[in-house]
């Protein structure tokens, strides 16, 4: 019998996750689809999409979730090897729940399932994971309709044809573009996206492989994006693109092979749907650069500041109507995408202002990076909420306001520096982020909150 203390390892605030073997395993997920087909079929529900990555567990894992959904009297389309945002496709264009098979970025050990109602809507703690969590201590209900059918289905060449008429792109002046796919699924969808483009694609790492043999597939870390830095030079690129392990998110290099800010690639994207639409509201979380908001107002739009995580950033764009959103960990929502976050479509849109332009891509983006940041930096902390009182406490003389939308925002007096401190929801860290005019300011924020919170 499971307990409420191991679920609670495994189903987080806004998916299941966990080692294979360990944390999940096919009994587990089994009893999660019967759970979840459960609740669907109290709401009316009939079909489940399900798609997985390419991690040696997943096709076992997700086959295992489809029985327990098809236990329950609910049909199943297999969508197979898919990226997550061509499964929320799927979910938003065939109007079916999904379930997505991936640990995103973790490493090769890890599984995990990103769910959804019909219309790519998100599934988190509030929405049905409780409720799950609930069902696989108790039992799930037993049903003694007919079960349901499988059936599979191919996305891949719906999903590119969607995308590019989102964002044409057949008028692009030749670009060559560098794409790091970290053997994650990204080496599934960038060709298939890009065929026919006027694009000469040098691929890095397109051979699925989760066990990630060359580096981790995640490009938030620095270390993971200097092969992609290497190769873009080396190619004569034009711009580079690296994807994480499931393709939800991508993070940009210019021709020089510097790190673009997702901040920028929000500030450029939102501006692009500013023009498109006039006066929108754009979202954007707390950590983004001051740079996003200070370019939606210069462009007429409304801007909007939300905690840090997909499930908010949704349930904001939905109650606004926001056109676009956007977070500093290169998670990018398009209303135009059922407000789901899709890597591909911020790669295209970012393609696009580029192939407009006669300008380097490093030129370009200048006009959306107007201040220097840390990245997020963590801490291990055992009491996190102590540590970030310790903080304000110590410099409660040079604080000029706090808002506390999630952790504590810190805007500092006779600066345009600030910096916010949260807590993770899942780990014992704190997370610092620091924005200021110069990296120099930058670095003495950064060393002074670091020696408090880590004393």
């Amino acid at each position: 019998m499971r307990t409420r203390e191991q679920l609670n390892a495994v189903i987080k605030a806004y998916d299941v996750r966990g080692v294979v073997g360990e944390d999940i395993d096919e009994d587990l997920v089994r009893d999660t689809g019967a759970a979840y087909a459960s609740i669907l079929r109290g709401e009316g529900e009939t079909t489940v999409a399900i798609g997985h990555d390419m991690r040696p567990s997943s096709p076992a894992l997700s086959q295992a979730f489809a029985e327990g959904v098809v236990s329950q009297g609910l049909d199943v389309i297999k969508l197979n090897l898919t990226s997550t945002d061509e499964l929320y496709f799927a979910a938003g264009s065939l109007n079916h729940a999904g379930a997505m098979f991936t640990a995103s970025h973790n490493p090769a050990k890890y599984n995990g399932i990103k769910l959804c109602r019909a219309g790519a809507v998100p599934v988190g703690q509030e929405t049905g994971l409780e409720t799950i969590k609930d069902m696989l201590v108790e039992g799930v209900p037993a049903f003694d309709g007919a079960p349901g059918t499988i059936t599979e289905r191919e996305v891949l060449p719906d999903y590119a044809a969607f995308l590019r008429g989102l964002v044409p792109l057949e008028a692009s002046r030749p670009l060559v573009i560098a794409a790091d796919a970290a053997n994650g699924m990204g080496g599934h969808t960038v060709p298939e996206v890009f065929e026919g483009l006027p694009f000469d694609l040098r691929p890095l790492y397109f051979e699925l492989d989760g066990t990630f043999p060359h580096h981790e597939a995640n490009p938030l870390d620095p270390k993971n994006l200097v092969d992609l830095q290497k190769f873009v030079v080396e190619q004569g690129a034009d711009i580079g693109l690296a994807f994480d392990g499931d393709a939800d998110r991508c993070f940009v290099v210019d021709e020089k092979g510097h790190p673009v800010s997702p901040s920028a690639i929000c500030a450029l994207v939102a501006e692009r749907y500013l023009k498109k639409f006039p006066g929108a509201t754009i979202i954007h979380n707390l950590i983004t650069s001051k740079t996003v908001p200070e370019m939606i107002a210069e462009n007429g739009g409304k801007a909007v500041r939300t905690r840090v995580g997909h499930s908010f950033i949704k349930a904001q764009m939905a109650k606004e109507k926001a056109v676009f959103g956007g977070e500093h960990s290169a998670h990018y929502y398009f209303q135009e995408f059922w407000n789901a976050d899709s890597g591909m479509l911020a790669a295209m849109h970012v393609l696009a202002a580029l192939g407009e332009s006669d300008k380097p891509l490093s030129e370009l983006m200048a006009d959306y990076s107007r201040y220097e940041a840390s990245g997020e930096i963590n801490s291990t902390v055992a009491d996190q909420k102590a540590a970030t009182q310790a903080v304000l406490d110590a410099l409660a003389d040079k604080i000029e306001s706090v808002d506390e939308l999630d952790g504590v925002t810190v805007q500092l007096k006779d600066t345009e520096a600030w910096f916010n401190v949260r807590a993770s929801n899942t780990e014992p860290l704190l997370r610092l982020n620091v924005e200021a005019k110069t990296a120099e300011e930058v670095q003495a924020i950064v060393d002074e909150v670091l020696a408090i919170i880590r004393a």
